[in-house]
């Protein structure tokens, strides 16, 4: 099948909007993910949404708004907890993350037929992003855009230095909670596209990639998102084409990028490096 008769059905557009949805949201959210050091917190909130999911299907509401539900309860709980000082942030992490897996986990198994469902929101499909999934995906992108035009320079100093950011008088709180909710939604978002175990990587594994040529956040953002893009389509396609998950394909596509732009860094500091005398 060509790729224009492919662009035909309703399904595989709504992944492709999806992916450039998704590659804005991720590729903004997770240049502050990875400038702050919050992957790892990243990776709770994702498998702690499984929770959600079980529970939604267990309780007969939509799965994705009981792992919208977990997602923010693990992502500001892992705050609370932590600034608290009571309890280690990596501590705070695994007690959410594993809660969460477990309650979904129970869930899913005492839900009639859904343990056939699960493995489209552990591993992700195409075919399961709907438009309901591109409106979240829209708005959560425009809310994050939003953000970083009218507050980009506090969203910086907090990303980079957050206690001076608090010295210098900068909402860092309000920051934080709304980055907070950004990213946990945009991961609930993902979900369909990416699944609960890989959506982590698409705010982290692009971001590195781009952190190897810029120099600025705002530079960092830009080719997070276009690394993001490139990853996500070619990922969609070979999915597609190959009926094989399309998280997994986004995320080793996504990691081969980061090596080809790493290499290429190399080239060029070997090609422009003078030779000492």
């Amino acid at each position: 099948m060509s790729d224009g008769g492919l662009l035909q059905y309703a399904f595989f557009q709504h992944a492709l909007w999806g992916s450039l949805l998704a590659s804005v949201l991720c590729g903004l959210v997770g240049t502050y993910v990875v400038t702050r050091r919050l992957v790892f917190v990243g990776g709770g909130i994702a498998h702690a949404s499984l929770g959600g999911v079980g529970l939604g299907a267990f309780l007969g509401f939509p799965p994705l708004w009981g792992a919208a539900a977990f997602a923010l309860f693990s992502g500001f709980g892992i705050q609370w907890l932590s600034h608290r000082r009571e309890v280690r942030e990596d501590s705070a992490i695994a007690m959410l993350w594993t809660f969460g897996m477990s309650v979904g986990i129970l869930c899913a198994y005492l839900t009639p037929g859904f343990v056939t469902d699960l493995p489209s929101f552990l591993f992700g499909s195409i075919l399961s992003v709907t438009r309901a999934d591109l409106l979240a995906l829209g708005v959560m992108a425009s809310l994050a855009l939003l953000l970083h035009l009218m507050m980009g320079r506090v969203v910086v100093a907090v990303a980079y230095d957050r206690d001076f950011a608090v010295t210098q008088g900068l909402p860092v709180r309000f920051v934080e909670a709304v980055m907070t909710v950004l990213t946990a939604l945009g991961i609930v978002c993902s979900l369909h596209m990416m699944g609960i175990v890989l959506v982590i990587s698409l705010l982290s594994v692009p971001q590195m990639a781009a952190g190897l040529f810029a120099r600025t956040y705002g530079v960092m953002a830009v080719l997070s998102v276009a690394f993001a893009l490139l990853g996500s389509v070619g990922g969609l396609l070979l999915s597609y084409y190959y009926n094989v998950p399309s998280g997994a394909t986004i995320v080793l596509l996504c990691i081969g990028i980061y090596f080809v732009a790493k290499a290429i860094k190399q080239l060029c500091s070997c090609l422009f490096t003078k030779s000492p005398a």
